[in-house]
Parts: structure tokens; C-alpha cells; sequence
């Protein structure tokens, strides 16, 4: 008789391949904090004006220099889970307001590490979480309160606030001109969108939907090597990389009528391989006549409207161009689509199909000065002084195309921060005054709690301090000394707001760091600003992702191979 095996549930049971890792419990969620902490301390050198560099490396010889945290933490390649989800902070931080991304992946480091002293302690994750929604709620009330709205069109203040998120960048030495041109291209491209009124409850909502500002689409930065950094501009019109198609055509045009197409102008191919028979001679020179019409009766569609310059997306035959550089026509042929739309957008053109159905309408008539130029070896063509563009180009001149691609970063990061504050016109104070306004009143507000949640509520508190040590780390000024006069100084106009006003009054205090040399300046006075949307958004992505991370606690790594 065979044995029967010992019973159920006496011997280990196999459940997981025998070659899967597994981490689970207080083990799993101790390894997730290390693993943040080490994510932060890569990236905290590179926060304030004295920031350092991080030279990267790619598997192809390829180097970047930078300290954008979004482009450092990028390039960077990690195997931990955890720390790989703590990059996609960053990359969601860059798409959604464009600045604070360094900042963003410090204060999500530093509140899982002031987790761990709960989680050593057995403190359930979810307790700890619920701790941090409800200091999360606080601090986005604080930051309300501490907001204070601005006239985009009050060019000092805008200036001022774009200063405070380049002043950290390579580019800071020719802040102003990064500034302007910044300033310049975002409101070139704004424009109101035909809205409803009143639709809403809130003004700021309205206002948004008013604006459009797509940088992305209509806002191109064309990086020339070679120059200097002074010689960077804003177009007010549009340039691409090309020269015209015959040598015969005008290269210097003021106030060209501008034709943009989007169909071929040549004859037409067969889609697939065409076979045509032909029996007698006469049959070949007919057909080569068709073609040849079907050409010309194409170019006198257009000829009629009497433009001065023609762009197609597609090919220009050599016929054609002979019957434009008759007719004294300019002809450019395959423009990128982006680059077509935005020549339609800064003329008043629109893009015609087909040449029988072009009208007067289409015709673009907003570009002051068509001219060709030439910058080192290659010809650019230039559409400027037009009337009202809401399509601009971007030229960058620098030493190397390594300068050139960082100055690019710092300026879309400049854009979208005078972007952020078109959306909403609301300001809260730079150089870590926020932060420590917010630390003091979760302090303060903690107090009042009860129970094991006072714990973690409070430890965001703490958290929020690491913006204002980091930057004064950065400075080589003593940082124990330089945080708690700061805390000090938030503190005691608490303290001052509660005598005059009585329990509960919000104090407005805008003392901050000074990135620069490490004292303590009133913010107001030294006009550092920062959007209201990006440090939100900041806070929040810090402390869910923080929630997140906490509530984890089984990695598995091994998982099912594909085909299995």
C-alpha cells in the first residue's frame, strides 16, 4: 500500500516559483523608504540659485549636463521598483506645470523618511496615511490663505516671478534676456478662446477657460550653434530651416501675399505600380501633354490670386517652379506640417487642399517682411513684423549644442511657469517661505489633534522644513542656525496675528531664504514669486505619492514569464 504523505498543512507549501523574490510586511516598506531616500539625496545638490551640475553619461557616449531634476532623474536608469516610481513624479510634474520638479521628489523623499520612525514603531500604514490627507487638507488651506493674486499684464512683477524659476538655472547669467524672451513668446501665443461667461462659480475657472496657450504647437525654438547667448529673439512671425526651390525666385519680399498648401504640386502618381500600354507614338507625347497641362492648369489656379509666396507640405515639380518664377512667385516645398501651421497661425492664411478651391479668404496677408538669410551654412527663411502673431519662433545661439539644449530646458521651464500663472493669476512667496508658513501651521494645528494621528500629521509639518534646509544647505551657510531663526521669525508672527486679531487669525508672513547668499529676506520685498499652481501641485504629488508608497508592503519580483 503506498503512503498517503504527511498531512495538510504540516510541510511548506510552494506557492511562488521557487526562483520569484518576495519582500513583504514592515521589510517591504523599510526597503521602499530607503529606496526614495536615495532617489532625494541624488537630486537635493541640484535645488536654489547655488545649485550644482550632474554630468550623465548614455549607454552611446552621449553626455548631458544639467540640474533639471525632471532631465537628471530621467537619464538616470534604476532597477528598484519604488525608485522608479518616484521618477514618474517628476516627469508628471514637468507635463502638468513645468517647474518644481527637484522639489517634488525632495518632499516626497523626505516624508517617507519621516515615516519610518512609524513604521518601526508598528504603526499601521493606513493610520500614518490618514494622518498625512488630513495634513495634506491643512496645507492646502494655508496656501490659500497665504496667495495673492496678480495682474499679468504688470510686466515688473511677471519679470520678477520668472527670475525666481530661472535664478536656479545654468542659464542665470543672462536672466534678462531669458526672461523677456520668455514673457514674449508665452503672450505672443495666448489667446482668448470664444467662452460661455459666468459659467462657473469660480473666477480663476473662468478666466482659464478664456486663455489658450499652446507652447507645445506654436511656440518652436529652432537651436542654431554658434554665436552668442546675447543674440537669442523672439520672432514676431515665424522661420524654417529652408531655402526656395529655384534660384530665380525673390528672396526679399514686404508684405507678401502668402498661399499654404497642402496637396502636391506635380503630377499625379499612381498609388500602387501602373502599368500604361502604348501602341503608337503619338499616344506618348499626348500623355506627356496631359501631364504637363494637368501641371500648368494647377499653377494658373493659383497664379490668378496673384500670391507672392507659395509653401506646399508636399513636392513642387520641376515645371512648376518655372511657371512660379515666371509669375514672379516664391515657392517653398515640403514644410513640416507643424512648421505649415504655424506660418497659417502667425499670417492669417489657412491651409488650402486642393488649388481649385482656394478663395481671397485664404490668402494670408498678416506678415510684414518675407526674407531669406543665411546663418552659417544653412538658408533660413524669415516671416516677420506680422500684425497680431499668435505663432512665434524661438532662435537660440550659444557656444555647443550641450549649452544650447540646456538653455532650451530652462527656457520651456520659464514658459511654462508665466504659462501656469495665465491660467491662474495667483502668487505665493519663493526661497522656502511657503514651505516653513505651512510647517509652522501644521505645527500649530496638530496641536489640536488627538490620538495616534498627531504623529504623522505632524511630521509633514516637519517634512515641509526640508525646502528651506536644503536651500541653505546649498548656500554652505550653517543650516541648523539659518532654520530655526526662520522658524522663529514664522512663529512669532503667528503669535502676533493672535493678539491682534484673536485665536485662529492667519498670519501673512513672507520671510524666506535668500538661495543666493543664505540670509533671511522678506520675500515681498526681494520679489521672489512662485505660481500658486506649481507649488500645489507640488504638495499634492508629494504627499499622495508618499500615501502610495506607505500602503505597499509585498514586492514580488519574478513575475510570469510571457508565453507561460
Amino acid at each position: 500500500m503506498a503512503s498517503a504523505g504527511p498531512p495538510p498543512g504540516m510541510g511548506p507549501i510552494m506557492v511562488l516559483n521557487s526562483k520569484t523574490q518576495r519582500t513583504h510586511g514592515r521589510q517591504a516598506q523599510i526597503a521602499n523608504i530607503a529606496a526614495a531616500r536615495a532617489v532625494a539625496d541624488i537630486i537635493r545638490s541640484t535645488l536654489g540659485p547655488r545649485s550644482m551640475l550632474k554630468m550623465l553619461l548614455d549607454p552611446m557616449g552621449g553626455i548631458v549636463i544639467t540640474n533639471d531634476g525632471n532631465c537628471i532623474l530621467r537619464e538616470v536608469d534604476v532597477s528598484h521598483p519604488t525608485a522608479k516610481s518616484m521618477i514618474e513624479l517628476s516627469r508628471a510634474q514637468d507635463e502638468e506645470v513645468g517647474d518644481g520638479t527637484t522639489s517634488v521628489i525632495i518632499l516626497a523623499g523626505e516624508m517617507l523618511i519621516n515615516a519610518e520612525p512609524f513604521v518601526r514603531s508598528n504603526v499601521h500604514p493606513t493610520v500614518i496615511v490618514r494622518g498625512y490627507n488630513y495634513a495634506l487638507q491643512e496645507a492646502l488651506t494655508i496656501c490659500e490663505k497665504l496667495a495673492t493674486t496678480v495682474d499679468i499684464h504688470d510686466a515688473d512683477r511677471m519679470k520678477a516671478l520668472v527670475q525666481s524659476c530661472i535664478g536656479t538655472k545654468f542659464s542665470s547669467r543672462w536672466n534678462d534676456i531669458m526672461i523677456d524672451m520668455a514673457l514674449k513668446a508665452v503672450i505672443t501665443v495666448a489667446r482668448e478662446t470664444p467662452t460661455m461667461s459666468g459659467t462657473s462659480g469660480c473666477v480663476n475657472d473662468v478666466y482659464s477657460q478664456k486663455m489658450e496657450v499652446d507652447i507645445k504647437r506654436y511656440a518652436k525654438v529652432e537651436k542654431i550653434p554658434g554665436g552668442e547667448i546675447a543674440d537669442c529673439a523672439v520672432l514676431s512671425g515665424v522661420m524654417f530651416n529652408k531655402d526656395v526651390t529655384h534660384s530665380k525666385m525673390r528672396r526679399r519680399i514686404e508684405n507678401p501675399r502668402i498661399l499654404l498648401l497642402d496637396s502636391p504640386l506635380e503630377y499625379k502618381k499612381g498609388e500602387s505600380q501602373t502599368n500604361v500600354e502604348i501602341t503608337d507614338e503619338e499616344d506618348w507625347n499626348t500623355l506627356l501633354k496631359m501631364e504637363e497641362e494637368y501641371v500648368e492648369n494647377m499653377c494658373m489656379e493659383i497664379i490668378a490670386f496673384k500670391p507672392d509666396i507659395v509653401i506646399t507640405e508636399k513636392g513642387v515639380s520641376d515645371l512648376a517652379q518655372h511657371y512660379f518664377a515666371k509669375a514672379n512667385i516664391t515657392a517653398f516645398r515640403r514644410l513640416r506640417k507643424t512648421d505649415n501651421n504655424r506660418v497659417a497661425r502667425a499670417t492669417g492664411a489657412t491651409i488650402v487642399s486642393r488649388t481649385d478651391e482656394i478663395r481671397e479668404s485664404d490668402i494670408g496677408t498678416g506678415c510684414g517682411l518675407f526674407e531669406m538669410r543665411k546663418i552659417g551654412e544653412e538658408y533660413f527663411a524669415f516671416f516677420e513684423e506680422c500684425k497680431d502673431p499668435k505663432a512665434c519662433t524661438i532662435i537660440l545661439r550659444g557656444g555647443s549644442k550641450d549649452v544650447l539644449n540646456e538653455i532650451e530646458r530652462n527656457l520651456t521651464d520659464a514658459m511654462l511657469v508665466v504659462r501656469n500663472v495665465v491660467f491662474d493669476p495667483r502668487l505665493l512667496p519663493g526661497g522656502g517661505a511657503t514651505e516653513m508658513a505651512v510647517s509652522v501651521g501644521l505645527r500649530k494645528a496638530g496641536l489640536k489633534l488627538e490620538g495616534v494621528q498627531q504623529g504623522p500629521f505632524l511630521a509633514v509639518g516637519e517634512a515641509m522644513e526640508v525646502i528651506p534646509r536644503t536651500l541653505s544647505e546649498n548656500c554652505g551657510v550653517s543650516v541648523i542656525r539659518t532654520v530655526t531663526q526662520l522658524r522663529a521669525k514664522h512663529a512669532a508672527a503667528c503669535e502676533e496675528a493672535e493678539k491682534e486679531r484673536g485665536e485662529g487669525a492667519f498670519p501673512k508672513c513672507n520671510w524666506g531664504i535668500d538661495g543666493t547668499t543664505g540670509k533671511l529676506v522678506d520675500m515681498e520685498e526681494f520679489g521672489i514669486w512662485e505660481p500658486f499652481s506649481v507649488k500645489i501641485q507640488t504638495i499634492k504629488t508629494a504627499v499622495e505619492s508618499a500615501c502610495m508608497i506607505l500602503r505597499i508592503d509585498d514586492i514580488v519580483f519574478g513575475s510570469k514569464k510571457k508565453g507561460y
